[in-house]
């Protein structure tokens, strides 16, 4: 008689009774995979000491040109030095990588198994790969003194507001933050500004400041060297 095969261990159930209180004690195997994965991404990203991370949408097919000027501004700031910091995947994140690759420059994806294989695009020439979402997320706000948002889903508004809020609150050094593409862009800083700032006073108006709106390729990359000339990158 055959043995009858255990049933595999699923993390993400785990996890989830963990989060309903059913499990009172978090697997070691887990801490030390979670802490392996931070030892690891700290010494993946000690290789680059000049980068500009450009963040956006997995999702092929946006409008009005924006792939093309993610590909534009990341083989200028290529040429000029800087590493390109991505994702890894699809879309925004792919149209990065290919400017820093046609610009013969390091082409960087830091990138996040998922359940359906997100594949890390073909222009990436160095990656590391992460299991959680969170210890990701760490090494992308970490990875470079530059981030560049180009239009983006929850992933991308995420990302952009945990990298406000940690500039707001002190928790990183100041870094350069860049909004591309203002008919995506401005409707919600015009909500901020007018209710998050004006009606509810939940924000100072100085954090405001903390980002810069323009328009393209061109203008981005204007706002980056004005910020780089300041910080000595260039």
């Amino acid at each position: 008689m055959a043995q009858e095969e255990k049933p595999k261990f699923k993390p993400l159930e785990h996890l989830e009774k963990v989060r309903k209180g059913s499990v009172k004690k978090i697997p070691e195997w887990m801490i030390k995979k979670i802490n392996d994965e931070f030892v690891r991404g700290f010494k993946f990203l000690s290789k680059y000491k000049k980068a500009v991370s450009i963040m956006g949408s997995a999702r092929l097919g946006l409008q009005n040109g924006v792939y093309e000027e993610a590909t534009k501004l990341a083989y200028k700031l290529s040429k000029a030095g800087f590493a390109i910091m991505t994702g890894g995947g699809p879309g925004i994140m792919e149209a990065a990588n290919k400017g820093a690759y046609e610009a013969k420059g390091q082409s960087v994806g830091i990138n996040i198994l998922l359940p359906f294989e997100q594949r890390t695009n073909d222009y990436v020439k160095d990656s590391e790969d992460f299991s959680y979402f969170f210890t990701r997320k760490v090494m992308l706000e970490y990875a470079s003194h530059i981030y560049v948002f180009f239009p983006g889903g929850f992933g991308t508004l995420d990302e952009f507001f945990e990298m406000v809020t940690l500039t707001q609150t002190g928790k990183i050094n100041p870094v350069a933050i860049v909004l591309v593409n203002k008919e995506f862009w401005q409707p919600l800083l015009d909500w901020i500004k007018t209710t998050v700032y004006e009606k509810e006073h939940a924000i100072d108006e100085k954090d405001m400041d903390i980002y810069k709106l323009v328009d393209n390729a061109e203008e981005a990359y204007e706002q980056i060297e004005i910020y780089s000339k300041i910080t000595d990158f260039f």
